[in-house]
């Protein structure tokens, strides 16, 4: 059970998963070892499944992030996802109710490198039958 001292540490990783142990305990009044023991039991407990960092792409040669809908035969889903998750310029896939039965986050040099990624790798899967583009113009939060 997570308990309101457990919401207060998950938002602060959260917010900055470098948070030191010592700074939480002192917002929640607690020792550094108690905070210790319950990120580890969150840890254990599957609630914090990974620490990550959050990428400026533009400052490694990426300079458009597209939100791609993706869709398949229904037989070839899996396939095409687990294909997806192969390519290096895929970020995140999913698997969607709605508009789209996948959906990828893709990291593209330009237009020209995305439209290639689209045409050429993406579109070329066995099973797909529609590739849908949305450029991210800006992220607010």
């Amino acid at each position: 059970m997570v308990d309101e001292r457990d919401r207060i540490i998950i938002e602060m990783l959260i917010k900055d998963a470098r948070t030191p142990f010592t700074e939480i305990a002192k917002v929640l009044g607690i020792s550094e070892t108690a905070v210790r023991k319950r990120v580890k039991a969150l840890e254990e407990a599957g609630v914090i499944k990974q620490y990550t960092v959050v990428i400026d792409q533009s400052k490694l040669g990426y300079n458009l992030v597209s939100l791609t809908g993706v869709d398949t035969l229904p037989e070839k889903i899996f396939e095409v996802a687990n294909r997806l998750k192969e390519f290096d310029f895929v970020r995140s896939v999913y698997l969607t109710s709605g508009d789209h039965m996948i959906m990828v986050e893709i990291w593209a040099r330009d237009g020209e490198d995305l439209s290639d990624i689209i045409s050429n790798r993406i579109g070329r899967i066995d099973g797909v039958t529609r590739v849908c583009p949305a450029i991210i113009l800006e992220r607010l939060k």
